[in-house]
């Protein structure tokens, strides 16, 4: 099995943030819509990918806890910026689901 390195593994984790944040800005635009039932589709895609992209970022701590030291770059600095944002971005699409269903069933009484 081929071993990434720093950089192959903070760029997979960009790609999965990315993907996250893809994910949850679909899902805001679709409970926008009142199309709910996608909108929580979209949602679980986007905890899919910012899980994968948590599990690299798990395992570079494990790896660093059992004495495996890194040399991290601007790039992992990226990285994690990017998780942070994807993890903002399905805390915040959670809170708008919410708000547009409280719409949704004001309009509609």
């Amino acid at each position: 099995e081929k071993t990434m390195d720093i950089n192959e593994i903070a760029f997979m984790l960009i790609l999965n943030a990315g993907n996250a944040r893809n994910n949850a800005k679909e899902a805001e635009n679709l409970a926008s819509e009142y199309r709910f039932e996608q909108a929580e589709e979209f949602v679980q895609k986007a905890k899919e990918d910012l899980r994968q992209a948590h599990q690299m970022q798990t395992d570079l701590i494990q790896a660093e806890a059992r004495g495996d030291q890194q040399q991290f770059g601007l790039i992992m600095v990226h990285a994690q910026d990017h998780l942070t944002m994807a993890t903002l971005a399905i805390d915040h699409v959670n809170s708008m689901i919410r708000v547009y269903k409280e719409l949704y069933h004001l309009k509609e009484s």
